[in-house]
């Protein structure tokens, strides 16, 4: 398993995940998942690489998955982690579990940061169960906070701090 700055090359391959049926369901609702939005963040990245981040999660060469990450810079140092991706051929094997881990160490150790925040819907059984694995610490309920699929969902808050790996 590799993690990778994505480029516009991957552009179709995000496309095609982040719509997919068994993933778009569970991925922010106001998330980019079109070929322009995708390539503008693509873009974004290679731009400022120190605040915004898509990543490509690889096996064998081959994309398998997508991650990200945001933050509003400042002293604080903190960055938003989101849109955590496997394409369902690939489930099953732990990669999005060790490409989580290699995430937050990149963030923490390569690009200085201090805390990483995720936000989950409370609907997202795999999601919860992920985070609590990967060592996030919850630390709150937004309740009925974001409509999604005809109902008001939850968003469960998470935080991880570099002290906390």
């Amino acid at each position: 398993m590799n993690l990778r700055r994505a480029t516009v090359e991957d552009a179709d391959f995000l496309v095609e995940l982040l719509t997919h049926e068994e993933v778009e369901p569970y991925l922010s609702a106001i998330s980019a998942k079109d070929r322009e939005g995708i390539v503008a963040g693509i873009e974004r990245s290679e731009q400022e690489p120190e605040l915004f981040g898509q990543f490509i999660v690889e096996v064998d060469g081959r994309p398998v998955g997508a991650l990200r990450f945001e933050s509003p810079g400042g002293p604080s140092r903190i960055a938003r982690l989101g849109g955590l991706a496997i394409h369902p051929d690939f489930r099953g094997r732990q990669l999005g579990h060790e490409a989580a881990l290699a995430f937050q160490r990149h963030l923490f150790e390569d690009l200085g940061f201090h805390r990483l925040e995720i936000e989950v819907y409370g609907f997202n059984e795999r999601s919860l169960a992920h985070a609590e694995r990967a060592g996030w610490v919850r630390e709150g309920v937004k309740r009925k906070a974001y409509w999604r699929h005809g109902d008001w969902a939850d968003g469960v808050v998470f935080g991880l701090l570099a002290e906390d790996l």
